[in-house]
């Protein structure tokens, strides 16, 4: 997936989360940054959830080490850590931490379609206007 591609698709989220209501922050060149930080940062009335984006085809790996600077940083700044996840033609889904899915080898996590669906939650649900209720 192209870089340009990947600041459109946080761009999107950015502007979903305003019209929701929420105050989002995008930052900028987030994985390129030394210090822990998230691509996206948005509050609404004392809840704040920062986001790690991932898009393009399915599956998308992300390196451990970002998840637990993504922590990290949700920790310090007092936010729900999540991973949004927008793969290609599909709307976003987000995860918690806890339900990402480690690699053969462990030092990456992967995040597939079918991961997204089980696991993660729709755009409606993250900003708490409903609940879904799952059946295992």
């Amino acid at each position: 997936m192209s870089k340009k591609k990947g600041s459109r698709l946080e761009r999107e989220l950015f502007h979903l989360l305003y019209e929701s209501g929420w105050s989002p922050i995008r930052v900028a060149g987030s994985g390129s940054v030394p210090v822990p930080s998230a691509d996206i940062i948005a509050g609404k009335a004392g809840r704040v959830v920062a986001i790690e984006c991932k898009s393009g085809k399915s599956p998308r790996y992300i390196n451990k080490k970002q998840i637990q600077e993504l922590q990290e940083f949700a920790d310090k700044f007092g936010a729900e850590p999540w991973v949004g996840a927008r793969f290609d033609n599909i709307e976003w889904f987000f995860l918690e931490l806890h339900n990402l899915k480690s690699t053969k080898t462990g030092n990456n996590f992967v995040v597939d379609i079918n991961l997204a669906k089980k696991k993660g939650i729709k755009f409606d649900e993250l900003l708490g206007k409903y609940k879904q209720v799952r059946l295992e």
